[in-house]
C-alpha cells in the first residue's frame, strides 16, 4: 500500500523545518561565539533577572515547611503534641489544626492540667513534658524596656531539649536562671553569666545559655517551669509533649478527642475527620485576582527585558546582513531568514537561562543562612529548589530572547537583497499601522485604568496602565522619526545622533521605551503614594492635644486595675514637664445582666437638627448631593489618631484631652460637679440641655434596653474640632452606669520624644504595665524608601539601555566616524557624538515617561476624585502632588548618562580604510 500524498508532504515539511532549525541553530551558535561582546551583553541582561527569580524561587520552596517539618520543629524527638482545648469532645482533622465540637457547643479549657492526668489517659510506659509556647516577657536594659517571647520548658529533660539547639553555655536547670537566643542576647546587651531584672522588678534571672528555637530566631527566652508565673485564672495555654512506646493508632486519638485533647504527628492521625472549611470560596477569588496582577507585573518585566535585549539584536543583524544576502542568494527564502535571527534568541535565551537558574540557586543555598537569619527569622525546611518555578522562569527567558529578536527577525526577511550584498544599509520604510495600533491602544489603556479607578479595582486599572505602555512603545519609533526632522537646526554631533537615531529605530526605538517604560512606572506610584500622603495629612484629625500624653492600662483583664493617680503623676513628672495628670475613666453597665452586655452612650440630637438624607444619600445621586449642601448633614471630623470614648469626669482631664481655653474648662467643670454633662457639638445642646440614651445589648438577639435623660449641658468652645461627651458620675448613675478606668492623661509643655517614652513605659511599669501614646502629628507611610527604590531602579535601567544603545551606535557607526576623522573632524567629535547619543536615548526616554506617568496617574487621580464628589459620607479628595526627589533623581540620571558615555569614550578617531 503506498503512503498517501498529503501524509509524504506533511513529513517533508516537518523533515524540512527540522533540518533549517538545526543549520539556523549551528549558524547562531558560531555568530555568538564571533561576537563575544554583544553575546556577553546580551545574556547578562538575560541572566540578571532569571538569576533573581531562581533565587526567590529556591528560597520560597525552601522556606515553605511541610506539616511534617512545621511540626519536627516544634515536637523535637517526640511522637506527638497534645493539647486539651476543650471541656467536652471534638473532632479533629489529620494534623490536629482544625477542630470543631461534637455537640455543637464548645466549652473551652481554662483549668491547668497535671502531668498525671495526661499520662492516665495515655498508654502505660508514656513520658511526658509541659511546654507553654508563649509567656510575654519584659526587662529592664538602661532607660528602656525589652520585650521578649518567653517559652516554658524544661531543657534538661530530653524529650523537651529536642526542639532546641544549644549554642552556648548551659541549658538552665534552676528557677532563677534562663537561656536566650542569640537575638535576645544582642537587645539584653549582656554576657553570659549576666543577671537580667523583669520590668516590674519582681524577679532577676542568670542568663546561662544561648539556644536557638527553629521556628523563631527572633529574640525568645527558654525559661523553666518554676521560673514562670501561673497562668491567670481562667486561662490555659499550655501543650504536651509525648514519648509513646508504640505508635498512634485510631484507638488513642478517639479516646483523647472524647477528653478534648487534640493530637499532632508527623503523620496524619488515623480515624481523623475532615474539617469542613467555608472560607475557600472567598479565597479563590483573591488568589484569582493576585494571580492576575503578578501575571501582568510579569508581563511588565518581561516587556522591559525585551526592549533592552532587542538592539543588540537588530545591530547583530544589521552587521550580518551580507551573510544574510548570501543565504538568500542561496535559495533562503524570508521563513530561513527569520529562523536564522529567531535562533540567536533561542540560542542567547537559552543559555542565558541555564547561566541565571545556576547562579541563582547556588547563591539560595549558600545564602540560606544569612536569609534564615536576617530575613525570614526561621530555619528552612529540607534542600530543595523548585523545579515547577525553575522551569517557568527558564522557558520565559527564552521567550524574551525569542520576543527580542522578533523585530529584527521580520526586517532580515525584508530587507533589499542586492544592497545587502553590496554592503549598504538601507532604512525600510516606518509603517503607520504600527502608530495607529499604538495611539489606540494608548488611548484603551487610559480608558482601562479610568474605568477600573471608578470602581476602585486594581487588577483593571494595572491592565489599563500595560495597555497603555505597549500603545507607547509601538508609537516611540514615529516619535524618534519626526524628533530626527528637527536635527537640521543642531549642530553636527546632535544632527548626527538624532540621524542615526531615526535610521536605526529598530535599535533606538526598543532602548527608548525601556526607559520610558521604567521612568513612566516610577514617576506613576511616586505621584499617587505623594498624592495620598498629602490627602492623609489634610485630613490628619488629632483625638487628643499634639503633645500630649495618653496611658492606657496595659495589663491583663484579670488585673485590670490602675495604681492610684499620686504614684503615677509623681513617676510621669520625673520624666516629663507636666502640668497636670488626671485619670481617664469610662462608662460601663453598673449592673450587667449578662457577661456578654454592652452598654453604649451617646448624644441625641434634637430633631431640629437630625439630617433629613441620612436614609436616601445612599440611594442616588441627587440625594447625596442635597446631603453634601446641607449643614445638618455634615458630621463632626473623626480623629485620626488616638481615638477615645465616651468619658466619665468632674473636668479635671478636659485640660490634657481638650486643649480648650482655661475659662471654657472652669465653665465645663462646674456644669459636670453640678450633675450635668459637656459636649463639642453644637447641634447635641438645645436651650442648655443634653439628651442623653444609654443602651444595653448583648450577643443574644434580645431586644435592646435603652435609658434616655436630659442633661444639664455645657458646649465647650475652643478645644479641638471632635466630637466628644463627657458625663458627670452623678449623671452616669441615672443612666444605670459605673465609671470604669481606662488611663490617665497627661498635660505637657512639648511632645515627648521616642526616648522619653521608652523611659516613661520602664519606670511606671513596677506600678502596672502602660501603653504610652502621644499624638503627634500624621504618619509617615514610610513610602520614601520605596520611591527612592524606584527611582534607583528606573536610573539603573536607564544608564544600562543608554549604555547598551550608545555602544552598540558607536559600533554601528564606526564607518561614519573614520569619515569624519578623514576629512578633519577634531578627535573630541567623537566623544561629543557618544554624548549626544546617550543623551537622546536617556533623556528622550525619561521625557517620555514622565509625561506618561504623570499622564496616566492624573488620569487615575481625576477619575477617582469624580467618584468622590458624589459619595457619602463625604470622602476628601487626592490632590495631585509631584515627588519633585523621584523627578530630580530621574532627571539627573541622564545627564549622569551623557556624562559617563563622553568619559569612556576614547577621542582618537582612528581610519579604518587608506586610499593609496
Amino acid at each position: 500500500m503506498r503512503p498517501h500524498p498529503v501524509g509524504i508532504r506533511r513529513t517533508g515539511r516537518i523533515a524540512e523545518a527540522v533540518g533549517s532549525w538545526r543549520a539556523a541553530l549551528r549558524i547562531a551558535r558560531r555568530e555568538a561565539r564571533r561576537a563575544r561582546r554583544r553575546t556577553a551583553l546580551v545574556l547578562a541582561m538575560i541572566a540578571l533577572p532569571v538569576l533573581a527569580l531562581s533565587f526567590v524561587a529556591a528560597t520560597y520552596d525552601m522556606s515553605t515547611l511541610t506539616r511534617a517539618e512545621r511540626l519536627e520543629q516544634r515536637i523535637g524527638p517526640a511522637d506527638v503534641e497534645l493539647r486539651w482545648v476543650s471541656e467536652t469532645p471534638l473532632v479533629q482533622d489529620a494534623w490536629g489544626e482544625g477542630v470543631y465540637p461534637v455537640d455543637g457547643v464548645e466549652r473551652p479549657r481554662t483549668r491547668p492540667v497535671t502531668a498525671g492526668e495526661v499520662t492516665a489517659l495515655l498508654p502505660p510506659g508514656s513520658r511526658v513534658a509541659p511546654v507553654r509556647w508563649w509567656i510575654p516577657v519584659e526587662v529592664r536594659v538602661g532607660d528602656g524596656l525589652v520585650a521578649l517571647t518567653g517559652r516554658s520548658l524544661d531543657l534538661t529533660d530530653p524529650l523537651a531539649r529536642g526542639t532546641t539547639r544549644l549554642r552556648a553555655g548551659r541549658v538552665p536547670d534552676r528557677p532563677d536562671e534562663i537561656a536566650v537566643s542569640a537575638a535576645g542576647l544582642r537587645e539584653l546587651d549582656v554576657d553570659l553569666g549576666g543577671v537580667v531584672t523583669l520590668a516590674d522588678g519582681s524577679r532577676a534571672y542568670r542568663v546561662v545559655g544561648v539556644v536557638e528555637f527553629p521556628d523563631d530566631l527572633g529574640a525568645t527566652a527558654a525559661l523553666p517551669p518554676g521560673a514562670t508565673a501561673v497562668p491567670p485564672a481562667g486561662t490555659y495555654d499550655g501543650t504536651w509533649l509525648v514519648d509513646l512506646p508504640g505508635p498512634v493508632d485510631s484507638a488513642l486519638v478517639a479516646r483523647l478527642n472524647a477528653r478534648g485533647i487534640t493530637v499532632s504527628a508527623r503523620t496524619p492521625a488515623p480515624g481523623a475527620t475532615a474539617v469542613r472549611d467555608g472560607h475557600r470560596a472567598g479565597a479563590l477569588v483573591s488568589d484569582a485576582e493576585g494571580t492576575g496582577s503578578a501575571v501582568l507585573v510579569g508581563g511588565l518585566g518581561l516587556l522591559e527585558v525585551v526592549l533592552l535585549v532587542g538592539p543588540a539584536f537588530a545591530v547583530g543583524v544589521r552587521r550580518r546582513r551580507r551573510d544574510l544576502a548570501l543565504v538568500a542568494v542561496a535559495g533562503g527564502d524570508a521563513v530561513h531568514l527569520r529562523r536564522i535571527v529567531l535562533a540567536d534568541g533561542v540560542v542567547l535565551g537559552g543559555v542565558g537561562a541555564a547561566l541565571g537558574v545556576l547562579l541563582g540557586v547556588a547563591l539560595a543555598l549558600a545564602g540560606r543562612p544569612l536569609v534564615e537569619e536576617h530575613v525570614m527569622g526561621a530555619r528552612f525546611g529540607g534542600y530543595r529548589v523548585f523545579p515547577a518555578a525553575l522551569a517557568t522562569i527558564a522557558a520565559v527567558a527564552v521567550l524574551a530572547g525569542v520576543l527580542a529578536a522578533l523585530a529584527p527577525a521580520w526586517t532580515a526577511a525584508r530587507q533589499d537583497v542586492v544592497a545587502g550584498l553590496a554592503g549598504r544599509r538601507t532604512v525600510p520604510p516606518h509603517r503607520r499601522r504600527w502608530l495607529v495600533l499604538g495611539v489606540t491602544l494608548t488611548v484603551l489603556g487610559t480608558a482601562t485604568a479610568a474605568l477600573g479607578a471608578q470602581r476602585g479595582t486594581p487588577l483593571v486599572i494595572l491592565t489599563g496602565l500595560v495597555l497603555g505602555e505597549l500603545g507607547l512603545v509601538f508609537a516611540t519609533p514615529t516619535l524618534v522619526g519626526l524628533l530626527a526632522r528637527l536635527g537640521r537646526l543642531l549642530p553636527l554631533a546632535p544632527r548626527i545622533a538624532l540621524r542615526d537615531a531615526s535610521r536605526n529605530r529598530s535599535s533606538a526605538a526598543p532602548a527608548i521605551s525601556a526607559v520610558m517604560a521604567a521612568v513612566a512606572g516610577s514617576v506613576a506610584v511616586g505621584v499617587w503614594v505623594a498624592s495620598d500622603d498629602a490627602r492623609s495629612r489634610a485630613a490628619w484629625q488629632p483625638g487628643v492635644p499634639p503633645g500630649h500624653v495618653v496611658l492606657y492600662g496595659a495589663g491583663s483583664p484579670e488585673t485590670a486595675d490602675l495604681p492610684p493617680l499620686q504614684p503615677v503623676a509623681d513617676r510621669v513628672r520625673g520624666v516629663l514637664a507636666a502640668d497636670s495628670v488626671a485619670r481617664i475613666d469610662v462608662p460601663v453597665c453598673a449592673r450587667p445582666q449578662r457577661a456578654d452586655e454592652q452598654c453604649t452612650v451617646h448624644a441625641v440630637l434634637p430633631p431640629e437638627q437630625v439630617c433629613p438624607f441620612e436614609a436616601e444619600a445612599f440611594r442616588t445621586v441627587e440625594a447625596r448631593r442635597r446631603a453634601r449642601a446641607d449643614p445638618r448633614c455634615r458630621a463632626s471630623a473623626e480623629p485620626t489618631g488616638i481615638s477615645l470614648p465616651v468619658l466619665v469626669d468632674d473636668g479635671s482631664v478636659l485640660p490634657a484631652l481638650t486643649d480648650a481655653p482655661p475659662e471654657e474648662v472652669a465653665r465645663a467643670g462646674a456644669v459636670l460637679r453640678a450633675g450635668g454633662a459637656v459636649v463639642t457639638d453644637p447641634r447635641r445642646i438645645r436651650d442648655g440641655t443634653v439628651t442623653v440614651t444609654m443602651s444595653r445589648a448583648g450577643e443574644d438577639p434580645e431586644p435592646t434596653a435603652t435609658t434616655t435623660v436630659a442633661l444639664p449641658g455645657y458646649l465647650l468652645r475652643g478645644g479641638l474640632p471632635v466630637d466628644r461627651l463627657v458625663l458627670s458620675a452623678p449623671a452616669a448613675t441615672r443612666l444605670g452606669l459605673a465609671a470604669e478606668p481606662l488611663g490617665y492623661a497627661v498635660e505637657t509643655h512639648a511632645a515627648p520624644t521616642p526616648s522619653q517614652q521608652r523611659r516613661l513605659a520602664a519606670d511606671l511599669r513596677p506600678l502596672a504595665p502602660f501603653w504610652v501614646e502621644v499624638d503627634t502629628g500624621p504618619t509617615d507611610s514610610g513610602q520614601r524608601p520605596l520611591l527612592l527604590l524606584l527611582a534607583a531602579g528606573a536610573g539603573i535601567i536607564t544608564l544600562g539601555a543608554a549604555g547598551v544603545a550608545t555602544g552598540l551606535a558607536a559600533a554601528e557607526g564606526r564607518r561614519d566616524l573614520s569619515t569624519l576623522a578623514a576629512v578633519g573632524a577634531s578627535p573630541r567629535v567623537r566623544r561629543v557624538l557618544s554624548l549626544c547619543q546617550a543623551g537622546v536615548i536617556a533623556g528622550l526616554g525619561s521625557v517620555l515617561g514622565i509625561v506618561a506617568g504623570l499622564g496616566s496617574t492624573i488620569v487615575i487621580l481625576t477619575s477617582v476624585n469624580r467618584q468622590y464628589a458624589d459619595s457619602w459620607p463625604v470622602q476628601p479628595p487626592y490632590p495631585l502632588v509631584v515627588p519633585w526627589l523621584t523627578l530630580g533623581v530621574l532627571v539627573v540620571v541622564p545627564l549622569v548618562a551623557m556624562l559617563g558615555a563622553g568619559l569612556f569614550t576614547r577621542s582618537r578617531l582612528a581610519v579604518e580604510r587608506r586610499l593609496d
